[in-house]
């Protein structure tokens, strides 16, 4: 009996160390909501479809397969942000700056980027699909999906 209550912890224990693994932490996409300031937050995962983050401050935040489709990022402060495999497809990035952010495998398809900074910022395998994208130097490197 007390070898299947261990087991049984164990296995519980498990899910809930991969699943707050995978998971944003609530009160830090809350915390962006609120005050559109969320500098070095845990938000992996966050759903973030449409809102409206203007000039949002995510300086150095973990936004590792966030969905920000149709997301308003104009003049956000995403510099050091972890974007990797991020959906950023619709999205507005106009005045954005993304300096030193990873941007690995991040879906841009069909987003609007006009005068964005991407000084130093790593850019393999982006989707820029129908993006339109201009004063910015995020062409290079981007590549259409197969």
């Amino acid at each position: 009996m007390n070898k299947l209550l261990a087991t049984s912890i164990a296995i519980i224990s498990t899910f809930v160390i991969i699943n707050s693994a995978k998971a944003e932490n609530p009160a830090h996409r809350q915390q962006l909501l609120e005050t559109n300031q969320c500098m070095g937050c845990d938000l992996k995962g966050v759903d973030l479809q449409g809102e409206h983050l203007i000039g949002a401050d995510l300086r150095n935040a973990d936004l590792r397969y966030a969905n920000l489709e149709g997301a308003n990022l104009e003049g956000a402060d995403l510099d050091g942000a972890n974007l990797q495999g991020a959906d950023l497809s619709k999205a507005f990035l106009t005045n954005a700056t993304m300096n030193n952010s990873n941007l690995n495998s991040v879906d841009l398809s069909y987003a609007i980027i006009f005068d964005a900074q991407v000084e130093g910022a790593i850019m393999n395998n982006l989707n820029i699909e129908n993006a339109s994208i201009f004063e910015t130097n995020i062409g290079v490197g981007g590549e259409y999906p197969e």
